[in-house]
């Protein structure tokens, strides 16, 4: 809703400047007496290309005068005479134009009009589309450094690599207890046991 009020608003300024406008002369009324039409000319604004409208009866007529002949309501110097009661006149120079209706009387009854006509107004300019901005080049990158090789490992003193020595069979044999021993020891045990029984039972029956 906004934006097509902000539209209209847009085209109300711009289409007076392009169209040419057509004034009938004293709207309703038209060309006839008992109008003011100093009133009516007021508020108005005529350009180079508009166009007056006269509308009138089979008692007017429409004749364009200088000054002088507006003045005093005389149309025997009018550049200009016309009737048939529907008259147009195309504004094509800037100035003042003056019309009278020369029928006796009328002009002197107020049937009278100057109109101050103004340049045409130019058209309006039509944007011309804005060239975005360029981005700025890139900077160059810097030449990567070569990497530096790592120095090899140092053999050791005497020329060839160190080992660990591997453990011999004695040592293994020495470190956990052959199943042998163990068993020869189990049955020692076990006759001491029988031993110690008899001897307490021996002293007990004694």
């Amino acid at each position: 809703m906004g934006s097509t009020s902000v539209l209209l608003l847009l085209l109300l300024t711009v289409v007076p400047a392009v169209f040419a406008v057509t004034y009938r002369v004293g709207d309703v009324a038209g060309w006839t007496s008992g109008i003011d039409y100093t009133t009516w000319v007021t508020g108005k604004t005529f350009r180079v290309g508009d166009t007056l409208e006269f509308k009138y009866g089979p008692s007017h007529s429409v004749s364009v005068v200088n000054k002088a002949g507006f003045d005093v309501c005389d149309s025997s110097g009018a550049t200009q005479r016309f009737s048939g009661g529907d008259t147009k006149i195309d504004l094509t120079t800037v100035g003042t134009m003056h019309f009278i209706c020369p029928t006796p009387g009328h002009c002197l009854g107020g049937m009278k009009l100057a109109v101050p006509v103004l340049a045409a107004a130019p058209s309006p300019a039509t944007p011309s589309p804005t060239s975005s901005p360029k981005s700025p080049p890139l900077a160059p990158r810097s030449p990567r450094k070569p990497k530096t090789p790592s120095p090899p490992a140092s053999p050791p003193a005497n020329g060839s690599p160190s080992e660990s020595p591997a453990p011999s069979p004695s040592s293994l044999s020495s470190t956990s207890p052959s199943p042998s021993n163990a068993a020869f020891k189990g049955v020692m045990v076990s006759y001491g046991m029988m031993g110690l029984t008899m001897l307490l039972t021996f002293v007990a029956m004694s």
